[in-house]
């Protein structure tokens, strides 16, 4: 019977109102509806989701308590390994990972396991979050640098151990790239991501901000004179890339990060604040990753009649389906095949268009996707007057720079083993810091295993 039944629609603001706001684009489901998607799970005695899922929540276990009505259980079943429940089910990119490993995906659709999550986190929001279990206090000092999801991963689970966790962040509101980076209208704020962080604080996390780590302090100076028996660097990448093009200095063109962050953190959508962002009337965003979508959609939500450019095809774009879905609904073109060679100003140094190529795919590249190569005379211009490059970011060089010890590799990442210890004994490190940009749930997963070495690392110094 499981097979037989369709995955439940999730409700949604509609295209062309949601194109208009920075208002949440999806509803979510009910009681009723969750309850009948869970019901679709097989409860595979072999659960390839499990696996697939990079902090490895029981997801059977919680999902069977969905379809049963247990909602408070679900939460508890989700607590055990997961401190961000609530943002998870909005950003993760289940249909590579989880649902991208469920059995019912071969021949139907799979179990909406993200949506199911977000629902159970929701309602725990709403009808008393479910604490988890904490240990005494071991009277051990630990620093966690960054308050994005890696470090917020890494602090929940080291409170949870016992030890005493400071989070040192370097903007003047925690969250790190849940905060800035992503919109509104994927993650709301206040209602969301506070609501996460404020149960990290519950156990008994303490969040510092406005503290630039090797500026401020330095991780040196926290594990010699401030007590702290190890650090972790969970830092993130904010330091924006571009492609080194004539025009790339002209008025209006941007990095997606400050793009990004002036409207998130700086609430540069909102009216009421003096803290504008220029999207233009037509702006070009360069790129194809979620952080694309993100910065298409929000210049199109601020005026702006928006083209996406990118220089592979729609195969082989790397944001989730679901977001290219929602750019599409909401009205911005796609512009495959094709990468900019100059940005164009006018007699005042503002954008007035773009210069591009054609590309084609040639031999596959060391990512396993086909090189895109240009084609000889295949130039043509784009309208515009606003560029946003979301090419990937790198991380910040400040923090290697002044912690001594501590290796980086050729693109500016900390180097670090698998649970993330670093070449500096007592520092560790996950997440962007390391692997360069990447996604929110595997920086949390880095963020877990990084915490669980450090419990090794300081018990055997301890023993």
């Amino acid at each position: 019977m499981a097979d037989r039944l369709p995955r439940v629609p999730v409700r949604e603001q509609a295209p062309e109102v949601r194109a208009t706001n920075f208002e949440e684009v999806c509803y979510g489901y009910d009681e009723q509806e969750a309850m009948l998607e869970a019901s679709r799970c097989l409860h595979c005695k072999n659960p390839r989701c499990v696996s697939a899922c990079p902090v490895n929540v029981s997801i059977p276990e919680f999902i069977a308590a969905v379809a049963a009505g247990d909602f408070k259980g679900a939460a508890s079943v989700i607590a055990r390994d997961s401190s961000l429940p609530a943002i998870c089910g909005r950003v993760c990119p289940q249909e590579t990972q989880c649902e991208g490993s469920c059995i019912l995906g071969i021949k139907s659709e799979p179990v909406a396991i993200g949506k199911l999550e977000r629902f159970v986190a929701d309602w725990s929001l709403q009808n008393g979050s479910c604490d988890a279990e904490k240990a005494p206090s071991n009277g051990y000092k630990v620093a966690v640098v960054g308050s994005g999801p890696s470090g917020l991963a890494c602090a929940a689970d080291l409170a949870k151990m016992g030890y005493d966790v400071t989070i040192f962040e370097a903007l003047h509101k925690a969250g790190g790239v849940l905060e800035y980076g992503i919109p509104e209208f994927r993650l709301p704020k206040e209602k969301i991501v506070a609501a996460e962080i404020s149960k990290v604080r519950s156990l008994g996390v303490r969040i510092e901000t406005d503290v630039v780590v090797g500026r401020t302090v330095t991780v040196d100076s926290l594990l010699d004179n401030e007590g702290f028996s190890a650090v972790f660097i969970g830092s993130g990448a904010g330091l924006p890339r571009f492609m080194n093009i004539p025009g790339e200095n002209l008025n209006g063109v941007f990095s997606a990060n400050e793009f990004l962050t002036r409207n998130n953190l700086m609430k540069a959508y909102r009216h009421d604040y003096r803290t504008p962002v220029y999207a233009g009337n037509k702006a070009v965003v360069v790129g194809g990753g979620n952080v694309a979508m993100d910065a298409a959609r929000t210049a199109l939500r601020l005026g702006a009649d928006t083209t996406v450019v990118y220089r592979r095809t729609e195969k082989e774009l790397p944001a989730r389906r679901e977001e290219v879905h929602h750019a599409k609904e909401e009205g911005i073109r796609f512009m495959m095949l094709s990468n900019p060679v100059e940005i164009l100003g006018d007699e005042k140094g503002w954008v007035r268009g773009v210069r591009c190529i054609r590309m084609e795919l040639g031999e596959p590249d060391e990512s396993g996707r086909r090189s895109p190569v240009p084609v000889p005379g295949s130039e043509f211009e784009i309208e515009a007057d606003s560029v946003i490059m979301a090419l990937g970011t790198s991380p910040n060089p400040l923090i290697a720079r002044t912690t001594s010890g501590l290796e980086t590799n050729r693109r500016g990442c900390i180097t670090a083993d698998e649970d993330g210890a670093t070449t500096r004994p007592g520092v560790f490190a996950g997440g962007d810091a390391v692997t360069g940009a990447a996604t929110v749930i595997l920086a949390m997963g880095a963020g877990r295993k990084a915490a669980a070495a450090i419990d090794r690392y300081i018990k055997s110094r301890n023993a």
